[in-house]
């Protein structure tokens, strides 16, 4: 399975950055209360972010440099994917009418 990167925001705004190699599993950990000491008493979460990382040590090393950014520079990050998701969903909506 491929590894990714990914940023929750947990019920008291903070933001939370991790790794793994099973996203699902992981954010029903998270949800759970069964994830990190750091997210345990902030459920509920929210899954804002994630990318697809080559291996194990490059999503490390990313995770490393998200974990430097300030709260302004992660939100312009995450809303820098949504606004790329959006415009790639309305490309596909127009392939799909030819």
């Amino acid at each position: 399975m491929p590894w990714q990167v990914y940023i929750i925001r947990c019920k008291d705004g903070l933001f939370y950055t991790g790794i793994t190699n099973d996203l699902v599993r992981r954010i029903k950990a998270h949800k759970s209360g069964n994830g990190c000491k750091f997210t345990r008493s902030r459920t509920p979460i929210k899954l804002l972010y994630s990318e697809t990382a080559f291996n194990r040590s490059s999503a490390l090393k990313r995770e490393a440099r998200i974990k430097k950014l300030s709260k302004k520079e992660k939100r312009k990050l995450i809303n820098l994917r949504r606004l790329l998701w959006v415009k790639q969903s309305k490309v596909q909506k127009q392939k799909k009418t030819y």
